[in-house]
């Protein structure tokens, strides 16, 4: 008896590796581009440095943000130029009390302060039933349009994260804008490492081992 080999097509092997190959490489593919425009953010990214008063009886509370595993609020305030303008700042982290109904203790230093940070166009949207209305001073979202009609200021239209700092007590410590570039690359080489692998499984269900009578 002699063995040898042959290779034969069988449609399931084909459609496994298909849709295996397809899937790493699509799956592959976006996160290299998450990557990439993450990169491109740190690229284009713009800080400003304003001097102004914050109007404290404007204050919103950013709700639902953690720190460190701890629940709290983003505290959202707008700040007066010297030239009439204000421009919506978002100053920094605060933690909830145990309690619900109550709210944080702020404080917010009178006259005028150097602020610089990085300029966004929006603050980071949370998922809100539509067409719910703000109510109060905890809002799960702060829009320019929604904040100017609210308050009745002209806004401009960005706003800043603010990255200097003050005797307030807030946290500071934003996410870099290229945070969690190293994961996005590591996720896609594994997803390109699927798609081979499918290649390979493919090859090697394919091939069959034959014995001929010699």
């Amino acid at each position: 008896m002699k063995s040898g080999y042959s290779f034969r097509l069988r449609w399931w092997a084909i459609a496994l590796a298909t849709a295996g190959c397809a899937a790493g490489v699509l799956l592959g593919n976006w996160q290299t581009r998450r990557a990439e425009d993450k990169r491109a953010a740190v690229a284009t990214e713009k800080r400003l440095e304003l001097r102004g008063e914050f109007l404290e009886r404007y204050t919103v509370l950013l709700d639902n943000k953690m720190n460190r595993g701890r629940p709290g609020y983003h505290v959202v305030q707008p700040l007066r130029l010297a030239d009439g303008r204000h421009v919506l700042v978002n100053r920094g982290w605060v933690a909830a009390p145990l309690h619900r109904e109550q709210l944080p203790h702020l404080r917010t230093p009178p006259g005028l302060h150097e602020i610089e940070g990085r300029v966004l166009e929006h603050f980071p949207r949370a998922y809100a039933p539509s067409g719910a209305k703000p109510e109060g001073r905890v809002w799960q979202n702060v829009e320019l349009a929604t904040f100017a009609v609210w308050s009745g200021l002209k806004l401009e239209p960005y706003v800043l994260e603010q990255h200097s700092p003050l005797a307030d007590g807030l946290a500071r410590n934003w996410p870099r804008a290229d945070a969690g570039v190293e994961k996005h690359e590591s996720y896609a080489l594994q997803w390109y490492s699927l798609a081979a692998l499918s290649a390979v499984l493919f090859f090697a269900l394919s091939i069959r081992r034959e014995h001929k009578p010699g």
